[in-house]
């Protein structure tokens, strides 16, 4: 129940703007959000390079509403690969599609996305397209096979998440492809039309799909904070014969920095996901969902801040 009302809640643009004049908050969300500049993602990214962790930079931010803004949001993409580039940072970056303007034209998006690849081309970087909720599955998907993976093969990847029951048949269909894969669990409500609605049943299809990705995959981004998970994946690439530098493990800025640093030390490739941006709103909510017990903290401070400017 808690995860649905702070799933509800990523979407209701009033409460960001309670939330975002809440110092409190802000503080809060800074420990999964760096910043809103990317100066301040920057400075980050050296701090784990520096740590021997890769990144990926994130601009928050979905669903564009208008060729001007999509355009914009594909400048910004730009600006953050020269930085990238310029600064001789060990990171990509991460996109939306609706961020560069799905919801508008497919064209459109096409054309935006093809621009960011081809820069990232020029300097031998990378794209990853995300994954969102189920309704943009498989357009998504559809897209990268089609317009954006047959020109780009290793300058792209993309998301797939284990709680969808169509996953593995994608982990196959990409693997065929040699596709770049991130398997994670996915964060969005969905129907249980779709998903799987319990948490068992999303774990053991995490693990297949994982399995396969590692034996039969290109590279794949292996997306979880969970021990369990962690231990299983190191337990197949021993079984396997699978070498530490032919996949890497992912996680989220802000979350398990002390298992991030100890994969470091025994030899497995870490790469952390910095997100940044003024939209950190429902990308925060998203994280309250993955760990309730975070809500208790912010949701305190921010209503004894409410009560203290009524009086």
């Amino acid at each position: 129940m808690l995860r649905d009302t702070l799933l509800y809640l990523s979407n209701q643009p009033r409460v960001f703007k309670f939330v975002r004049n809440s110092r409190l908050a802000k503080h809060f969300a800074k420990r999964f959000v760096p910043g809103e500049t990317l100066d301040e993602a920057v400075d980050v990214v050296r701090t784990l390079n520096a740590r021997g962790i890769s990144a990926s930079l994130d601009l928050l931010g979905e669903s564009t509403t208008n060729e001007r803004e999509a355009r914009a949001a594909r400048d910004e993409y730009l600006r953050i690969l020269d930085r990238i580039h310029e600064a001789r940072l060990d990171a990509n970056v991460s996109l939306k599609l609706t961020a560069m303007g799905l919801d508008i034209d497919q064209e459109l998006c096409v054309a935006v996305v093809q621009d960011i690849l081809a820069r990232a081309q020029q300097y031998g970087s990378f794209v990853r397209i995300d994954m969102e909720s189920s309704a943009y599955t498989e357009v998504t998907l559809k897209m990268f096979e089609e317009r954006l993976h047959p020109a780009y093969k290793a300058n792209v990847g993309v998301v797939l998440q284990s709680y969808l029951y169509r996953t593995f048949a994608d982990v196959e269909q990409m693997n065929g492809l040699r596709a770049r894969v991130r398997i994670c669990k996915g964060a969005y409500k969905e129907p249980p039309s779709v998903a799987y609605p319990e948490k068992k049943d999303v774990d053991a299809n995490y693990v297949k799909c994982m399995r396969e990705l590692m034996r039969k995959g290109n590279y794949p981004g292996i997306a979880t904070h969970d021990p369990a998970m962690i231990n299983e994946a190191k337990r197949w690439a021993k079984e396997q014969g699978i070498e530490k530098d032919r996949f890497e493990f992912q996680m989220l800025y802000g979350i398990r920095r002390d298992l991030q640093q100890s994969l470091v030390k025994e030899g497995y490739r870490m790469r952390v996901y910095v997100p940044f941006g003024t939209q950190w709103y429902p990308y925060l909510m998203r994280r309250l969902a993955e760990r309730p017990a975070n809500v208790a903290f912010i949701t305190g401070n921010v209503l004894r801040e409410a009560l203290q400017r009524r009086r």
